[in-house]
């Protein structure tokens, strides 16, 4: 052992065997704990948390049989379950090697010991222990996630009559197979609306896959969605399946799908009917078994209606509608959300926070162009810089709403605030459309991402 590790407990009734471990194992451990009197490895071990406990299998009532050892390997195992004991005892044989083990020893040490010997075994021990650690916290952890699954919305929350609809729709046809189309402005959870109908859903244990139709670009489209075959074009170095294919037996969420271009638009419908996808370069079609979820924020039925959506496509898309309202119609929600999001960002930054009554009062006035994800930023924000467990109206950064004849009233100079708000009033003349808004500004739709994200909105 080259760098010291563990901690070790040594419980023995003679006290040079106690003394010479500890000289022995003080180089190479972080700390070594002895006591000659069995008697108090309850408090010990009530106080300190070690990684290996070694244990004299004999003392003074019975110095041969090791009665007395078991009974306290016993005790100790009830105190911490996955404590790693080591036995030591001058009269070790197979049969009491045996016995131990099922007893719940990890290994045996015969007095004389080997220095060698006992350190290797020490190490093991200790490396055992941190293994059971981790194995421990992962399942504390798994524990934790099955819970937030078995929640029906898990994060997806709110008290008033449109959300409950919402979730009364999710209920009724989540364990449908039926195309669900997701409507709502930008921030308002489509996505999170897509996990809960998967979630809850007899397809729940197979993959979900989500796109994000408005971040392919055309030259990727096909290949992303449908795969490829090695050598169809110049970057194609190996077969790759594509997201339709890895959807198999799961669900498909395609999202911002009001941005596909018409052409792809009749690609995507010959998928959907035939339940089929033929990778690029390739000429063999492969079957597949996808339950289809799609979102956007933009007008469908107008688009069709001016021949900019097919609406044979939004006929195989929406068997059932679900239509998310903005975070401005429901105020009753602003209190249910708060506590929600605050209880999460004080426990990752450790820091409690709440809100107080001018601060719930701002929050309940402010039209929310972002929805709930610049909701859920402001507050995170806010629990970062406060200096005060309870978050003032002063702690909530919120964009200026005034408005004059020309739409947009700056109450401030500073360009970064400037540019956020008419970023933000473009967003909402758009309803959020991301296509139309950056043609708006002047930006192309990664530059006018790259802005959203940095703002928060």
């Amino acid at each position: 052992m080259q760098n010291k590790s563990g901690k070790i407990l040594a419980v023995d009734d003679n006290e040079d065997i106690l003394f010479a471990l500890k000289l022995l194992l003080k180089p190479h451990v972080e700390l070594i704990k002895t006591t000659n009197n069995p008697s108090n490895i309850s408090s010990i071990l009530k106080e300190e948390e070690f990684d290996v406990i070694l244990l004299d299998m004999n003392f003074s009532k019975d110095a041969i049989s090791g009665q007395e050892g078991f009974q306290y390997l016993e005790e100790i195992l009830q105190i911490d379950p996955s404590a790693v004991v080591l036995f030591i005892t001058a009269y070790g044989d197979v049969e009491k090697s045996v016995k131990a083990i099922k007893a719940g020893a990890t290994d045996f040490i015969l007095k004389p010991w080997q220095n060698e010997k006992i350190l290797a075994t020490i190490s093991s021990a200790v490396k055992l222990r941190k293994s059971k650690n981790e194995i421990h916290e992962l399942k504390e952890k798994q524990q934790e996630f099955n819970t937030i699954l078995d929640q029906p919305f898990a994060d997806f929350i709110g008290v008033s009559p449109g959300m409950q609809r919402v979730f009364t729709t999710i209920q009724k046809v989540a364990k449908t197979d039926a195309n669900v189309l997701i409507l709502g402005e930008n921030g308002t959870g489509k996505e999170l609306v897509a996990r809960a109908l998967h979630r809850n859903s007899l397809r729940h244990n197979e993959g979900f896959v989500s796109v994000d139709l408005g971040a392919l670009s055309e030259t990727l489209f096909e290949s992303e969605l449908f795969g490829h075959v090695k050598g169809a074009f110049t970057d194609a170095k190996t077969d790759r399946p594509g997201r339709f294919e890895l959807a198999n037996k799961g669900t498909i969420f395609l999202d911002e799908i009001g941005n596909l271009s018409l052409p792809f638009q009749a690609k995507l419908l010959t998928v959907l009917e035939r339940r089929e996808v033929t990778r690029v370069g390739a000429n063999k079609p492969k079957s597949i078994d996808i339950r289809l979820i799609s979102a956007t924020n933009m007008p469908l039925r107008e688009m069709a209606e001016k021949d900019e959506f097919r609406m044979d496509l939004l006929y195989r898309l929406n068997t059932v509608e679900i239509e998310l309202p903005p975070l401005r119609e429901r105020p009753e929600d602003i209190p249910v959300l708060a506590d929600h999001f605050l209880k999460i960002f004080s426990k990752k930054y450790k820091k409690p926070a709440k809100l107080s009554k001018s601060a719930l009062n701002k929050l309940s006035h402010y039209a929310w162009p972002g929805n709930v994800r610049e909701f859920q930023h402001v507050l995170e924000r806010a629990v970062i810089l406060s200096d005060t467990p309870t978050l003032s109206h002063d702690d909530l950064q919120l964009s200026p709403q005034q408005t004059g004849s020309d739409g947009i009233e700056l109450d401030t100079y500073n360009l970064e605030e400037v540019e956020k708000t008419i970023i933000e009033k473009v967003l909402r003349m758009n309803r959020g459309n991301i296509s139309k808004a950056s043609n708006d500004l002047g930006l192309t739709r990664t530059s006018l991402y790259r802005r959203m994200e940095k703002y928060g909105l």
